[in-house]
């Protein structure tokens, strides 16, 4: 049995990973809350009933799970069965969080740093008893966003090349808003290129709209694109990408402030 441990405000991430799982070792050794509980099912019974029966428990590490006091009652009954030989915790951290002091001796999978794909081979690895090691496969990110929320309407999206200069400076702004609810301003260039593009289909199926911010400089150490996202009501974030080539974007990592 695998253990899904997560709060629902993340379920827009944590979804796509429980499908692919559920594809791997069927639905039914997989406890995640979405199918495992059904209407008429006491809540506590079935928790009480995953904990239990599993042997891998995957604890979905972010900001807002860290608030969510079931989630603490889950991994913390995690670690007690981990400390027993019962159970195996591993940490899958989702954002830019501080990992709880008991946790830190504890190595973790990096969705925030590493990216999703990376993060379910890994996840399947360490299932299967496989070692982890995927240096060869990784690609390191030079680029990533750092993000301001002046208020739920309003953020100001900064992309950084961290080390080395990149040529491409062409990014996207994946949103659930519609086009006439939202727009873009460049505040680090005079000159740039926006566009609005409806319904990307990413990688894990979720489909979106993606606002595009182009310059014709290239990122570099010290000399960011910047850009300002405003919402006539309230802007529903997703994520960022940005070009790797002429007709593939990635996703990259992204700070919230």
């Amino acid at each position: 049995m695998i253990f899904i441990s997560h709060t629902a405000k993340d379920k827009t991430i944590v979804e796509p990973i429980a499908l692919r799982l559920a594809q791997v070792y069927g639905q039914n050794n997989i406890f995640y809350d979405s199918w495992s509980i059904q209407p008429g099912d006491g809540i506590i019974d079935k928790m009480n009933e995953g904990l239990t029966n599993c042997k891998f428990f995957f604890f979905f590490v972010s900001k807002n799970s860290l608030q969510s006091n079931m989630v603490k009652l889950e991994w913390q009954n995690a670690i007690l069965k981990a400390s027993n030989g019962t159970a195996k915790l591993i940490p899958v951290k989702l954002d830019d969080c501080m990992m709880p002091a008991l946790l830190l001796q504890t190595l973790y999978i990096d969705v925030f740093g590493k990216g999703l794909e990376n993060s379910i081979r890994q996840m399947i690895d360490v299932i299967n008893g496989t070692n982890i090691f995927t240096s060869l496969n990784q690609t390191y990110e030079n680029v990533r966003a750092y993000i301001k929320k002046n208020s739920p309407s309003e953020m100001v999206i900064e992309f950084r090349a961290e080390t080395y200069m990149e040529p491409i400076s062409r990014y996207a702004i994946l949103v659930k808003n519609a086009e006439n609810d939202i727009s873009i301003n460049c505040e680090s260039d005079a000159i740039f290129t926006q566009g609005f593009n409806k319904d990307i289909t990413l990688n894990n199926g979720l489909i979106c709209n993606a606002l595009a911010a182009f310059s014709t400089r290239a990122t570099s150490p010290g000399f960011p694109f910047k850009v300002k996202v405003t919402s006539k009501t309230q802007i529903e974030f997703i994520g960022v990408m940005r070009a790797v080539s002429e007709n593939e974007f990635r996703m990259i990592p992204h700070i919230i402030s």
